[in-house]
């Protein structure tokens, strides 16, 4: 794959999965947000001229379960384009993490995708202790605490954004592809959002986009996350090469706390 369809697909990934916490304390976190049984749903609206039009979702499903006799978090999140939008550009895609449940980091990462044609299967297994990432291309030597484009959202959902002031940047390290990304982003503070769910206390953030063939780099995408112990994905904004795009959430199950910061229902 060249390097432009790589960070394509690396900020498409950043569309869904919108935060990380900071490198340092990528460590020894306890899971304080989330709980197995959850789901959460999430719709991606595309803005056509005045109007934005629902084109797909994505789903996040957390069970418990068990990995060389140790006890694992087992993430599974779907995306996919209505059928009637396949025509335009098909999306079927599934990616899996295996997180650790004692520091959430991750021991597995799946991926299969089928994105407009395009198809590829990933699997990799981390060894944390020893800082390696083997995939099916072979062994890589990766940061301490790295973590894959789905456990970090979920690690993420644990961090405490009260030690930071707004402007500050969070950097974190990701495996994909075979590449270890550098990243950051950046807390801008607490707001309310309306979303086609409701309106929420939020978080806010903006992800550092590299610039692709879709999305425009730097900080142009911004993320709403609930301002709560559940610290679940509201909403998302970004700019595309032509038009934007929204994703907001539309359905949850099974949250480890009530959705404290919804104001009110739509």
């Amino acid at each position: 794959m060249t390097d432009m369809k790589k960070r394509v697909r690396l900020m498409m990934l950043f569309l869904v999965f919108s935060a990380a916490g900071q490198a340092q304390n990528f460590c020894g976190l306890s899971n304080i947000s989330f709980q197995p049984g959850e789901k959460i749903t999430l719709k991606v609206y595309y803005n056509l001229g005045s109007i934005f039009v629902g084109a797909g979702e994505a789903t996040f499903n957390t069970t418990l379960e068990q990995m060389k006799g140790r006890p694992v978090y087992h993430v599974v999140g779907e995306g996919r384009t209505y059928g009637s939008y396949d025509w335009i550009f098909k999306v079927r895609d599934r990616y899996e993490t295996y997180v650790d449940t004692a520091n959430l980091l991750p021991l597995r990462f799946i991926r299969n995708i089928n994105e407009g044609g395009y198809k590829k299967h990933e699997d990799v297994t981390f060894n944390q202790e020893q800082h390696t990432a083997v995939s099916l291309k072979g062994t890589h030597q990766v940061p301490a605490c790295i973590q894959d484009v789905i456990s970090s959202v979920f690690y993420a959902r644990n961090i405490d954004f009260g030690k930071y002031n707004p402007g500050d940047k969070i950097p974190f390290a990701m495996f994909l592809d075979d590449e270890v990304y550098n990243i950051y982003i950046r807390y801008m503070g607490k707001e309310q959002v309306s979303t086609r769910y409701g309106k929420f206390n939020a978080i806010k953030i903006k992800p550092l986009l590299i610039k692709g063939t879709i999305f425009e780099g730097g900080e142009k995408m911004t993320v709403w996350v609930s301002d709560d112990r559940n610290h679940i994905p509201l909403r998302i904004n970004s700019p595309i090469t032509v038009g934007s795009i929204k994703v907001d959430m539309i359905g949850y199950q099974h949250l480890r706390y009530p959705l404290s910061s919804m104001i009110g229902r739509r």
